[in-house]
């Protein structure tokens, strides 16, 4: 099998040409000059001896001689062996920081080629789980007993009338009849519609669906409060629809109706979205009739899922999750502190 570095190509497909080639070496160095100027000098400094002392040999003969030879050609030897030292340390030096760019270059261009399908993958497992997780919370055991269940359009939202709140002005009728008592009890499909708003003006059915809810007095206070908070979430451009919410489990939201609070329903707190939980928190600081009206969204969003969730089925409840209202909550109990 060829070598792919012998073809002038690199694995992987990555293109060496676009890495930094080493720069070619001087053939006259600074070091071999010195080296040159030193000798030359040593020499010029040999010569000026023997010719001022009018020396022509040692007084022991040959190995006078020998030992006059090497007096002189040693330091020389010396003098280049410094210079071909500095010469290699600086070859030395220079390879190995080419090699550092050289390698640098090359985990870059791997990283630009590898990031791109690796946060695909990414994308696709994150996307995997979270429809896990949505079937799971779906495909849940009914918390009643009955083997059939009335559709959602003619299923009653509450079990029982519910009684009008404290303070609430409700004139009476003949005979001591409440007109709670006449009016037809709103399904658990106009509920769920009705907390979601009609997407358009042509949307007929959720525009019906909210003027039956409006006719239950605790409910309208509940779809006034919300329309509310809408509106002025909207004015910071957030609205319900961009943010992407992770679905809990309806057994969460049985705990949040019976009462509890803090961190052992915290998986309610599905928006996750920074930019919306930081202008909706910096909003609850600044702006009093904003933070008055999150609060009265809240308690009436609070018992309204508490009579909910004691008629609801647990595919009832996520759907009742999926409503803007309920995305709503979840990002104002986030702000304020629902689940810490």
């Amino acid at each position: 099998m060829p070598d792919p570095m012998q073809e002038g190509k690199a694995p992987m497909g990555v293109d060496l040409g676009r890495f930094p080639r080493p720069a070619p070496e001087p053939r006259l160095q600074v070091a071999d000059m010195v080296a040159v100027a030193v000798s030359l000098l040593w020499l010029a400094l040999v010569g000026g001896f023997f010719l001022f002392s009018g020396a022509t040999g040692g007084p022991g003969g040959a190995l006078g001689s020998v030992m006059v030879l090497v007096a002189i050609f040693l330091p020389l030897a010396l003098i280049w062996v410094a210079a071909v030292t500095a010469r290699t340390m600086r070859a030395i030096r220079t390879e190995a920081q080419n090699l550092q760019l050289t390698i640098e270059s090359m985990r870059q261009a791997l990283a630009q080629q590898v990031r791109p399908s690796m946060e695909k993958r990414l994308e696709e497992i994150a996307t995997s789980a979270r429809q896990t997780e949505n079937a799971i919370a779906t495909f849940t055991s009914r918390r009643d007993g009955e083997a059939t269940q009335p559709s959602a359009d003619r299923k009653a939202a509450f079990a029982q009338p519910r009684p009008p709140q404290p303070g609430e002005d409700q004139p009476g009728l003949a005979l001591g009849t409440p007109a709670e008592a006449l009016a037809q009890p709103v399904s658990v499909g106009d509920f769920i519609r009705a907390l979601n708003f009609p997407d358009s003006q042509e949307d007929r059915e959720g525009i019906r669906a909210l003027r039956a809810a409006l006719e239950d007095r605790s409910l309208a206070k509940l779809i006034r409060a919300a329309q509310d908070v809408l509106t002025l979430l909207g004015q910071d451009g957030i609205f319900m629809d961009d943010l992407r919410a992770d679905r809990a489990k309806p057994d969460v939201w049985r705990r949040f109706a019976g009462g509890e609070r803090g961190k052992t329903i915290a998986a309610l707190g599905g928006v996750r979205d920074r930019s919306s939980l930081a202008l909706t928190s910096g909003r609850m600081r600044q702006d009093t009739i904003f933070r008055d009206a999150a609060h009265h969204f809240l308690r009436q969003f609070d018992r309204t899922v508490a009579d909910f969730e004691k008629n609801a089925t647990d595919q009832e409840i996520a759907d009742f999750a999926e409503t803007r209202t309920a995305r709503a909550f979840m990002l104002l109990g986030r702000v304020t502190g629902t689940f810490d």
